[in-house]
């Protein structure tokens, strides 16, 4: 049986995973902060904890690896088949014939890694959301696609 107090960290070390909005890797430290002072004293505070580590971690993980295919495809593909020609008349840039007709199918990868990426985004919010509402009744929660660093 898990008392409210119990709940309640639990369901703010889902919650403190928001703040990477606000503060840099504050998705890392709010939570081990919480979790390492209060893990001690439940069972229920320490699965959380963990569970939200290694959400955290893997979405890292899925990111990087996301923004690795996406971003050199995408840069090689725009300076590699566009052409455009640069012409500065009184300090101004012009670009001329700048068409999308020569991306070929590995841009297609790029594009699709970069959907992916903001899917994964949006659908980190909504576990996190999801998490927090379970965590709040008492429920164990375990992240989908999580994977587990901690055990």
């Amino acid at each position: 049986m898990t008392t409210t107090n119990n709940k309640n960290v639990a369901t703010v070390i889902h919650l403190s995973t928001l703040t990477h909005y606000f503060i840099p890797f504050g998705n890392y430290i709010f939570p081990i902060v919480i979790w390492s002072s209060k893990k001690e004293e439940s069972e229920f505070i320490d699965y959380n904890g963990k569970q939200v580590l290694n959400f955290q971690l893997s979405i890292f993980l899925y990111s990087v690896l996301l923004c690795l295919i996406a971003i050199p495809i995408l840069v090689y593909t725009f300076f590699q088949n566009i052409p455009f020609e640069a012409i500065i008349n009184d300090n101004n840039l012009t670009i001329n014939n700048f068409h999308l007709e020569h991306i070929g199918g590995i841009a297609i990868i790029g594009i699709i890694a970069a959907f992916l990426f903001c899917s994964l985004k949006i659908i980190e919010f909504v576990l996190i959301i999801l998490a927090a509402v379970k965590t709040s009744h008492g429920e164990n929660y375990k992240y989908p696609l999580s994977i587990p660093f901690f055990k």
